[in-house]
């Protein structure tokens, strides 16, 4: 690998570039932001930075969605390409999902010999198969043949659409949706094929999604990089199952920290804390016997004493083989805001002995009191 591309619409930030400026520094790897000029879809932002792209001259390139994680079999993936050929085949990584919930992703059918994707429905109205694809891809440089044929033909599409309608605020199209655009005609062609995994995967499209993520990353440091993990100890706090605390944070020996905790730089847990199911992000204070359960707490958040903070977790149904996460509605049918991960935004200040529950705290708060299943504004 030599290079990573981050392509998106958003405004580069202070923080998006401190963030960059740090991942070269750890991974030794060139890292840049491209911005769209406008939103341009799955598609449009590779196909308008192909230059880019192509400057390397790379054999092939992943393209991954920024809203899933998982354990993404990228080596595996590239050898199933080589084996069929590589030149001009994409492979899309597909794991499995239960019938219902297939309708909420792309479906995928496959020859079950070459793995050859013979038809593909982007989130389909009634049952198509329980292959969906996971949002990660491997393509050749020829992908932007395809994508040079579709960005004309929307091309002359508008222009017939001009000439007939002759609005003169007419928007032109100049999105490319990789799914329908691309993956739909290509499905039978004998150029795109799937790659099955049956690793952890899903979504993050909740906060929910986020403290489930956190737990099985941390699961893999138990593979991978175990000296990330912390342990107990003589002076440390009491640890419970997998947890990372970075090295800049100060943890009182007497706090009690996981199952499945993640704590920040520069974060401070206070004596007695109790933190489970949690991440703690940078700055974040938790005062003495604060309780922190399912919960994301947000940059430079202080929690009072003897506060409890709590969410509901929203994990997959453990009864349902291959079930994922569930993209809950934030209210119910009747108004009331559904239970959910307790998220507290940036900066947000929580008084001593209060409660929080099942709430949601948009960033710059100063709370007065309790607050239960509720959005503060």
């Amino acid at each position: 690998m030599k290079e990573v591309i981050l392509i998106g619409f958003y405004q580069p930030n202070d923080a998006l570039n401190k963030f960059i400026s740090n991942v070269q520094q750890e991974f030794k790897i060139q890292v840049r932001y491209l911005q769209e000029y406008t939103a341009l879809g799955t598609a449009g932002g590779l196909y308008h930075f192909r230059d880019q792209i192509l400057a390397g001259k790379p054999d092939s390139f992943f393209v991954m969605n920024s809203d899933v994680c998982g354990d993404f079999p990228l080596k595996e993936m590239l050898s199933f390409t080589v084996q069929k050929g590589g030149g001009s085949h994409c492979t899309v990584l597909g794991t499995e999902a239960t019938r219902q919930q297939s309708l909420n992703y792309g479906c995928i059918v496959e020859n079950k010999n070459t793995h050859e994707v013979l038809h593909y429905v982007e989130k389909p109205e009634t049952y198509i198969s329980t292959t969906i694809n996971c949002g990660v891809y491997l393509f050749s440089p020829d992908i932007f043949c395809t994508l040079e044929k579709i960005f004309k033909k929307n091309q002359e599409d508008n222009y017939k659409l001009h000439e007939r309608d002759c609005d003169p605020n007419m928007q032109m199209k100049e999105t490319i949706r990789l799914e329908q655009d691309i993956f739909v005609p290509m499905a039978g062609s004998g150029k795109l094929y799937v790659y099955h995994t049956d690793r952890f995967w899903s979504q993050i499209k909740t906060s929910g999604a986020a403290i489930y993520a956190n737990r099985h990353y941390l699961a893999l440091y138990q593979n991978w990089h175990k000296e990330r993990l912390a342990r107990n100890g003589e002076l440390k706090p009491q640890i419970i199952g997998d947890v990372y605390i970075h090295p800049t944070a100060d943890v009182h020996p007497t706090a009690v920290l996981g199952p499945n905790v993640s704590v920040g730089k520069h974060a401070v847990i206070g004596e007695g804390a109790r933190v489970r199911e949690s991440i703690v992000l940078e700055g974040a204070v938790l005062q003495d016997h604060c309780c922190v359960l399912y919960s994301v707490i947000g940059w430079n958040v202080t929690i009072g004493m003897w506060t409890r903070v709590e969410g509901t977790p929203n994990d997959p149904n453990p009864n349902k083989p291959f079930a994922k996460v569930d993209v809950k509605d934030t209210f119910s049918p009747d108004g009331k805001l559904n239970p959910s991960i307790t998220v507290i935004g940036s900066n947000v200040q929580v008084p001593s002995e209060v409660i929080l529950l099942n709430a949601m705290v948009l960033p710059d708060k100063s709370l007065a009191g309790s607050c239960k299943n509720q959005i503060i504004l």
